[in-house]
């Protein structure tokens, strides 16, 4: 059945709808009002005077449904194209036209919603027969029944549908109408129902498997082509596409897999710890896809096949051609049914024709009856095994959980460890930061005290040598002032002899003698001054020295941080033992034996000097008296 003759039958309903006297024939401004809904709700520019200009000669008369349908098919029906309208809307507003005058909801309301009964309105007319006006026979008012049953999880009972038939004979011969069959269903003639929101719900699923063509419907794990992660999405299979979405309320798509005639699914090896896995492969992609577990996978290569045969074959719905199917085969039967009649008729009389037809019919029904209960049980076992398999996946999963939340606590106790040792090391990093800085302080002070120490015990030891100096010049001029002496002793000898005998007096010794002490004294003098030079000198020294100690303990302790225990020890040896006495790093033996000899020659400069202080006074009274 094309698109043209789907769109008719909900046409149909809202035509007669507005038939009010049930003459066939309809007022042209209810028609205008419906063309025009027409128009909006399919997507087509409205023309709102041509059906004026088509029905010109009849102005205010009204138009039938023959009358009616030369301008629906030019301007209507010829211009509609398969995906630029939404079929549930459209029938949406053929069933509300309808169902206000035809069907009481006030009645029904507490077993079927409206929703359902629309989605029972839809389901009749996809099965109903192509003849006006629209009945649907017994053989698929069962195949509907038995759908929602099935959808539903409880077995098919068909006596509630024999009682229906015994009970009015006309279902079986010429159908059951929209209203007929919507009327049964609500009052539970045709279809025990003990839960009505389990009965919407199944009424659902079958609503979405035959009128939109939902092939098979579920969560898979979908493997990315830009991350390459894996991404639990919500699959809708239909004959034409793939759509996966973020959840199953449908708000989120995500993509969309064009189905051809070049598509190929296969099966792939687990891989990545993904398991039940295959793949669709188009022109240009390649999706893999994980199911949860080889039943799902099995089901969803076989429904994705079933897709793609309907693609290569040229067909949009699957329950379209079951409907085509099923309606040759009973053709076929009837006609295999009307030649076993016949040939029955010609060689037996009427009773045996009668009986053997009942027995024709009972062996019929029998088989009918044993085909029935075989498919009945094949699908119990079916959900029987559908309910083990997800059992044990539900146990699995269970475990898988308590496995990662058990995983999950030893990462963040792990995760805490850590972040209490990258803590330590950090503050540990942060102390060694800071003695390194202090260490390099210290050396930096210590190098100073070092350069110091070396001047001073340069400027020591230059101060040291210039007085060795002074004293061997002093030593010399002593030397050479006691020789003086020594000759002035002998002239004054002679000079006194001398004095006698021609009566003059020689002054140049004497004068030589006084510039030989004037310059002894200057030289005392210039020793006492580099004596204090070198007294400053040692200090200075020792204060260098001092600090070097000072330092070089610091550095020290910062080379080889003392504990508390080892401080406590350090202390207890500390009181047992004298510390050194504070001194330079000159020789101590040096400075002992400079002040002793330092002191001896003071004691001899001393008396040297009283003594040449005599004679000199000796010797200015003896100039005195000569003069």
């Amino acid at each position: 059945m094309d698109l043209k003759s789907e769109l008719l039958k909900s046409i149909w309903y809202a035509f007669t709808s507005l038939d009010v006297e049930r003459c066939g024939k309809v007022s042209k401004s209810q028609l205008k009002v419906l063309s025009h809904n027409l128009y909006t709700v399919l997507n087509i520019p409205h023309d709102p005077v041509a059906l004026e200009e088509h029905f010109q000669d009849d102005d205010d008369g009204p138009v039938s449904n023959h009358g009616y349908m030369p301008y629906l098919n030019k301007y209507i029906l010829d211009k509609v194209k398969e995906g630029m309208f939404d079929k549930e809307r459209f029938d949406d507003l053929c069933w509300m036209m309808t169902m206000k005058k035809n069907f009481n909801m006030m009645s029904t309301r507490l077993l079927l919603s409206e929703r359902d009964c629309f989605k029972l309105f839809c389901l009749f007319n996809l099965l109903s027969e192509d003849s006006y006006p629209l009945v649907m026979i017994t053989e698929e008012v069962e195949y509907l029944l038995k759908k929602i049953s099935t959808a539903m999880s409880q077995e098919w009972d068909g006596k509630p549908l024999e009682d229906l038939i015994s009970q009015d004979p006309t279902v079986q011969e010429e159908g059951m109408s929209v209203w007929t069959f919507l009327e049964h269903m609500s009052t539970g003639q045709l279809l025990r129902v003990t839960s009505a929101e389990a009965f919407s719900l199944a009424l659902h699923e079958v609503f979405l498997e035959m009128y939109h063509n939902v092939l098979k419907r579920g969560y898979m794990w979908k493997k990315g082509h830009m991350r390459r992660n894996w991404t639990e999405r919500w699959f809708v299979l239909r004959s034409s596409s793939i759509a996966y979405y973020v959840s199953e309320d449908l708000k989120d798509k995500r993509g969309e897999i064009q189905l051809d005639k070049s598509c190929v699914v296969e099966p792939v090896p687990d891989r990545e710890g993904k398991r039940c896995l295959f793949c669709v492969k188009t022109h240009n992609k390649t999706y893999e896809m994980s199911a949860s577990d080889q039943r799902q996978k099995v089901e969803w290569t076989q429904a994705i096949q079933t897709a793609l045969r309907l693609q290569r074959e040229g067909k949009s719905s699957l329950h379209q051609e079951l409907k085509l199917k099923r309606r040759i085969q009973r053709e076929h039967s009837n006609r295999e049914r009307s030649r076993s009649t016949q040939s029955s008729c010609s060689s037996r009389s009427s009773q045996s024709d009668d009986s053997n037809f009942q027995e024709m019919e009972r062996v019929e029904k029998e088989k009918q009856d044993l085909e029935i209960e075989s498919i009945i049980q094949h699908a119990r076992e079916l959900e029987i095994r559908r309910r083990e398999s997800e059992e044990r996946e539900r146990r699995k999963q269970r475990e898988v959980q308590m496995d990662l939340e058990r995983q999950l606590k030893e990462a963040e106790m792990m995760r805490d460890s850590m972040q209490a040792e990258i803590q330590e090391k950090e503050r540990k990093a942060e102390q060694q930061k800071r003695r390194i800085q202090e260490l390099e302080l210290t050396q930096q002070k210590l190098e100073a005290a070092l350069n110091m120490e070396i001047q001073a015990r340069l400027e020591e030891e230059r101060a040291r040598q210039e007085l060795e100096r002074l004293l061997e010049a002093e030593e010399e001029k002593k030397r050479q002032f006691q020789l003086l002496q020594e000759q002035e002793k002998i002239l004054q000898h002679f000079s006194s002899t001398r004095k006698a005998s021609n009566g003059t007096v020689d002054e140049t010794t004497p004068s030589a003698l006084y510039s030989a002490s004037v310059e002894l004294r200057n030289l005392q003098a210039s020793r006492q001054r580099s004596h204090q030079h070198l007294e400053e000198m040692q200090e200075r020294l020792r204060n260098a020295s001092q600090h070097v100690r000072h330092w070089n303990v610091q550095l020290n302790r910062l080379m080889t941080p003392i504990t508390p225990a080892e401080r406590l020890e350090s202390r207890l040896q500390s009181k047992n033992t004298c510390p050194k006495k504070e001194g330079a790093l000159a020789s101590n033996e040096f400075i002992c034996k400079y002040k002793i000899r330092n002191e001896q020659n003071n004691r001899i400069h001393g008396d040297e000097s009283e003594k040449l202080e005599v004679y000199l006074e000796a010797d200015c009274l003896s100039e005195e008296s000569g003069c």
